[in-house]
């Protein structure tokens, strides 16, 4: 009560105490990478996540598996997509849902270079087709042999010749037509090819193929989307539409036939079974990807089916066969 008194007789009345000042706000972390003010865990400019520069091995630990199994990877869901849903990915991009998968150039880049890597690695060089025939040349079987072990795979040599003399005599005869264009040119490079296959057994030109072939799928891809362009007049649809399709069906098959050599590796009993499901799943996801891409119904679906498999064949055949003369042609 004295108190109270006191305080009321005081001039002025009671004392204030003095007014708190908002605490001042934090300074915005910066991207160490654009140099960008960051408000949350990734920049905004750039997209670089924030984090220390100078990693504990825990942190390094855990970062590193976040990014292989986490759902913001976005690898496995897209994986998952490509496999079991035919079509969904090449629909989700062209309605502008993208940040949830990976890119499909990406996609397809990631998946072909594992494929040609397994493919380098699996491959058991060439062979050759032997046709055994009958007394009145009826064929009445076959063989695959490597070229190493086919019969006649190279002429007899002559008397005291050399297998290199051979091979440069054998080789020396190879000659295109006059009237081929650049024909003396082109005819010293096929004869200079066909003595390095014949010396190794056709190993350096088996190894060059195989080297050459992802450069040929972009050329092949290209030449099989304008083909689409004709199919799909009406209702009207851009290049890039068929070409994104014809990715993301690629990365599909670089991704599907690996899976199905493993599983018959690992269940060879079944191995027929699982080659002949992987053909009808092949064929059934090709089809359903075009429904779902271009919304038509199902007899003109698989019309069209059947001429991108018309054109698959003729542009397959023209992109290998040229692929084959260049890499005979370009050998060191």
């Amino acid at each position: 009560m004295i108190e109270a008194a006191v305080t009321a007789m005081t001039p002025g009345g009671p004392t204030q105490p003095p007014p708190t000042q908002p605490p001042a706000p934090a300074a915005a972390a910066a991207c160490d990478n654009c140099g960008a003010a960051v408000s949350g865990s990734y920049c905004a400019n750039c997209g670089q996540r924030l984090e220390p520069p100078v990693h504990s091995l825990g942190h390094f630990l855990r970062v590193a598996f976040e990014d292989v199994t986490h759902a913001d990877s976005r690898l496995w869901s897209t994986l998952l997509a490509l496999l079991f849903k035919p079509g969904f990915l090449t629909h989700e991009f062209l309605a502008g849902r993208r940040a949830r998968y990976l890119p499909p150039v990406r996609l397809y880049l990631v998946l072909s270079v594992a494929f040609f890597l397994w493919a380098a690695a699996t491959h058991s060089g060439p062979r050759v087709i032997e046709i055994s025939t009958t007394a009145g040349g009826v064929p009445n079987g076959a063989h695959i042999a490597p070229l190493t072990e086919a019969a006649g795979a190279t002429g007899a040599p002559l008397a005291g010749e050399t297998a290199a003399e051979r091979n440069a005599r054998e080789c020396g005869e190879i000659s295109l037509p006059a009237s081929f264009p650049w024909h003396a040119q082109l005819s010293a490079a096929a004869q200079k090819a066909c003595v390095k296959i014949r010396a190794d057994d056709a190993r350096s030109l088996d190894e060059a193929f195989v080297h050459n072939l992802p450069r040929a799928m972009f050329v092949f891809l290209p030449l099989l989307a304008a083909s689409m362009l004709l199919l799909y007049r009406r209702p009207r649809h851009y290049y890039v539409e068929h070409l994104l399709f014809l990715v993301h069906d690629a990365a599909f098959i670089f991704l599907i036939v690996p899976l199905g050599w493993l599983l018959r590796s690992v269940l060879p009993f079944i191995s027929g079974l699982i080659a002949f499901a992987l053909v009808l799943y092949i064929a059934w996801y090709m089809y359903r990807s075009l429904r779902i891409v271009y919304g038509q119904g199902g007899w003109l679906t698989f019309a069209k089916l059947l001429g991108i498999g018309f054109f698959y064949l003729v542009f397959s055949s023209l992109t290998f066969a040229v692929l084959f003369v260049y890499s005979a042609l370009t050998l060191q």
